[in-house]
Order: structure tokens, then C-alpha cells, then sequence
């Protein structure tokens, strides 16, 4: 086998997930996950040995090659990133790309020397993954730190980008960096020699984006008629339909192909739909339905114009583009829907979020799909008695709309003002931060 840290990483892998020791090593890695972690006991009619946990999280099954890895400190900082299928035994409501039982995803795994180095690539990472949903995807997210109670099990802090889904009105975490400081290091006993021949713990961190930011991109842009993809991220940007009839058909057909070859040549991608034996109208719901930016119409009238018809699949206008530099304008067309997407989102998302300090502003504004910014002492205790009171309280706000409210991030960026003037919301003790609560996913 060659002797590289990928084909190591391979066979320690399949080893750790035979040891269920590995995972209860860090106990309060272990307890965040019990209730998702799915067990395999039998092979066949053959009790195993020891249970095998079905990839709940990596960070059990990498650290013990990290330790065979790691000596000194020329082998940090080391960085690991993988793409790998996930298992949660989730039970209740799965919901597809949202909460599955087994998803796919990006996740990293990195070691430093120091603190500094490791928080510094906490808050990098995150810029990456807002970047990724604001403007690939045009959908808006929020990024803040987790409350020690919503942080990832075992780790130092959490940061996160949260989203929010407009036709629910409920929260999403759209992917999170974590800082698990030297808590498995120490665990796994993983070591290096410093510049002074001294003995440290690595300093580590944990991050992952994963397949529900499909899901995420969905929910945020589509409508009745279908899908509604952002141009960046559209397999077909751009569709192309020609409406030709008797003698027209020919002409029709070359201007198309002229076009066509315009937005090749910018890089745009394109169909060209020149089905014969279903009708425009047909073609037009199929390509609403699949969430193609824009649809591009060629008749006999726009032969003599000169010109084609463009229609945006988000609004559903129309417009009339001239054939010359054909490609130069729809290029500009596309951008244009990618941003307005992008404005969009981030204006329906901040619309919904509510400065509030009295407990029935707080439920009227769950009631009404919406999102809290409420004043909190920094206690886990007042957390969870929030979340708590507002499933019960939420039976008479909104009838239908019944559900507990947690605590979504810690944004960093806070209202104005001084929230050591303000009340906590549920102990009226001297608040310490804003914290944004709302239903979530």
C-alpha cells in the first residue's frame, strides 16, 4: 500500500469503526449523538464482538490515525477535507435534503500548534461557507456562535450561518465551523514536540457543509410552478425554444443555432429544446418546473425583429433581447437574476426578524412566521425555559402554527445600543447578548 496519509486514513478508518470505545471516548461527544447514532450488532445470524456505529461524525474514527500521524511540530498544521456519506438515525419527520437518515457531505479536520492559528481558520472557514450560500446559491444567511447548549458536542465553541425558509417561517442551520480546542486531542492523546522539544496537545477544529443547503436553495427561491435555480449553479442556464411553423421552420431553426452558439461561446449553458411533438406551451411548464433561469423564444415575428424574446424564470417577465451581441446581453440578464435572487432572499430573511422584550411580542412574532431578536442572560437554564414556555404558549398564538422556538445563533453582529440595559426575556435578570431564537428545521 503507498505510504500516504490518504491511504492510511482509509485503513484506520475501516479499523475505528469496529471499536465502539472510540466513540464513547469523548463523553460529551458520545451524548450529543446517542439518540442519532445507528448501531450494528449482528452479521447475519452472528453477534459482533463490539457494535459498530455507522458514521454518525469522523472525528472518533480520524483521531487515532491523527496521533500515528502527528510527532512533532513540523507535521502541523495538518488539514484534512473529505466528501463522505453520513448516517442519522433520525425518527422523527425526515424531510428530504433537510433531515435525512443518511446524507452527503463536505467536512474538514485540522490540526494546529496553537490556539490562535485555530480559532483564526474557525471564523475563515465560516466566511467560506456564507460566501458559498450568498453568492453561489443567492440565499441569505446569518453568522453568529452557538450557545454553549447548541454547540457541537465535545467541542470548545460553534460558529454557524443560519438561514430561514420564508414559507415556514422557521430557521435552518445552513453549516457550521467548530473549535473543538485540545477536548479529543487530550482524549485520543494526541501529542506533538514544540520548537522547544516540550510536549503539547494539538489545538483542532472540525467544519462541514452538507447536501441540505440544496434543500436550503430550494425552499428559498422556488414557487408553484416549480423550481427556481440561481444562474451560478443552474446545470442549464439558458433554454432555447423554437416556434417555427410552415415555411419558418428552417430559419427558425438557424437562428436558434446562431444564438445557441453566441452563449456557448461566453460559457453559458444551454439547451435548445427543438421537440417537435409536444407544443411550446408544453416546453414552457417543463422548463418552469426544472428551474431554468431563462427562456429564450424564437418565432417567425422575432425574425423579423431581429430579435428574441428572453423570459426570467424567477419573475416571469419578458423582454426583447436584439440578436446582435446576443451573448454579451444575456450574460449581463443572468447576473442580473443571480443578484436580484440574492437581494431577495436577504430582504425577506431580515424583514423577518423582530427586536423584541416583552414575552407576547416574542410568541406574536413566532405566530406570524417570524424570527426573534430577544434579550438573554447568557444562562442555559432561561434557554431552555424558553424554548420550553413557547411550545406551550404557541397553542394559543397562531392555532396552527404549534411549536417550541429555540435559540438559533448568537449573531455577531448585535442591535444597537447597550443590551446591558435591557431585561432578559425570561428572568428579567441584566441581559449579556441578543440572541436570535426562532422554529427551526
Amino acid at each position: 500500500m503507498p505510504n500516504s496519509k490518504n491511504s492510511v486514513l482509509k485503513t484506520v478508518t475501516s479499523q475505528c469503526l469496529s471499536q465502539k470505545k472510540n466513540l464513547e471516548k469523548e463523553e460529551d461527544h458520545v451524548e450529543g449523538f446517542a439518540a442519532e447514532v445507528a448501531w450494528v450488532t449482528h452479521s447475519g445470524s452472528t453477534k459482533l464482538e463490539e457494535p459498530i456505529a455507522i458514521r454518525p461524525t469522523s472525528e472518533t474514527i480520524m483521531y487515532p490515525a491523527f496521533k500515528r500521524w502527528i510527532h512533532s511540530h513540523r507535521d502541523l498544521p495538518l488539514k484534512l477535507n473529505q466528501w463522505c456519506n453520513v448516517v442519522r438515525w433520525e425518527f422523527k419527520d425526515p424531510t428530504p435534503f433537510i433531515r435525512t437518515r443518511e446524507f452527503l457531505w463536505q467536512e474538514g479536520h485540522t490540526a494546529y500548534a496553537n490556539k490562535e492559528d485555530a480559532d483564526k481558520e474557525v471564523y475563515q472557514i465560516l466566511d467560506i461557507y456564507e460566501r458559498a450560500y450568498e453568492e453561489l446559491l443567492a440565499c441569505s444567511v446569518i453568522k453568529g456562535r452557538k450557545t454553549d447548549f447548541e454547540k457541537f458536542a465535545g467541542g470548545d465553541f460553534t460558529t454557524t450561518v443560519e438561514g430561514y425558509i420564508p414559507g415556514s417561517g422557521r430557521g435552518i442551520q445552513a453549516a457550521t465551523s467548530h473549535s473543538l480546542g485540545q477536548n479529543f486531542s487530550k482524549m485520543f492523546e494526541v501529542s506533538f514536540q514544540d520548537e522547544d522539544g516540550a510536549t503539547q496537545n494539538i489545538w483542532q477544529n472540525s467544519w462541514g457543509f452538507t447536501t441540505r443547503s440544496i434543500g436550503v436553495m430550494l425552499m428559498t427561491h422556488s414557487d408553484d410552478k416549480g423550481l427556481v435555480l440561481p444562474p451560478k449553479v443552474a446545470p442549464t442556464q439558458v433554454v432555447l425554444i423554437p416556434i417555427g411553423k410552415g415555411d419558418n421552420v428552417e430559419a427558425v431553426n438557424k437562428a436558434v443555432q446562431d444564438l445557441a452558439a453566441q452563449l456557448s461561446a461566453k460559457g453559458i449553458r444551454i439547451e435548445v429544446d427543438a421537440r417537435t411533438h409536444v407544443t411550446p406551451g408544453f416546453k414552457y411548464n417543463h422548463w418552469e418546473l426544472v428551474g431554468v433561469p431563462l427562456r429564450v423564444e424564437v418565432g417567425a415575428r422575432d425574425l423579423e425583429k431581429q430579435s428574441a424574446v428572453c423570459c426570467r424564470r424567477d419573475t416571469g417577465v419578458k423582454s426583447f433581447v436584439p440578436w446582435e451581441n446576443f451573448g454579451d446581453s444575456v450574460e449581463q440578464l443572468l447576473d442580473t437574476i443571480q443578484n436580484d435572487l440574492r437581494v431577495k432572499a436577504k430582504s425577506d430573511h431580515l424583514a423577518a426578524i423582530n427586536t423584541v422584550t416583552t414575552w407576547s411580542d416574542f410568541m406574536t412574532s413566532l405566530s406570524k412566521n417570524q424570527l426573534a431578536m430577544i434579550p438573554w442572560c447568557g444562562n442555559t437554564e432561561c434557554e431552555q425555559s424558553i424554548k420550553v414556555q413557547s411550545g406551550v404558549d404557541s397553542v394559543n398564538f397562531g392555532g396552527d402554527r404549534v411549536g417550541a422556538a429555540k435559540s438559533l445563533c448568537i449573531p455577531f453582529k448585535q442591535p444597537e445600543g447597550d443590551v446591558t440595559c435591557e431585561k432578559c426575556l425570561k428572568c428579567e435578570g441584566v441581559a449579556a447578548k441578543w440572541v436570535l431564537f426562532g422554529r427551526s428545521y
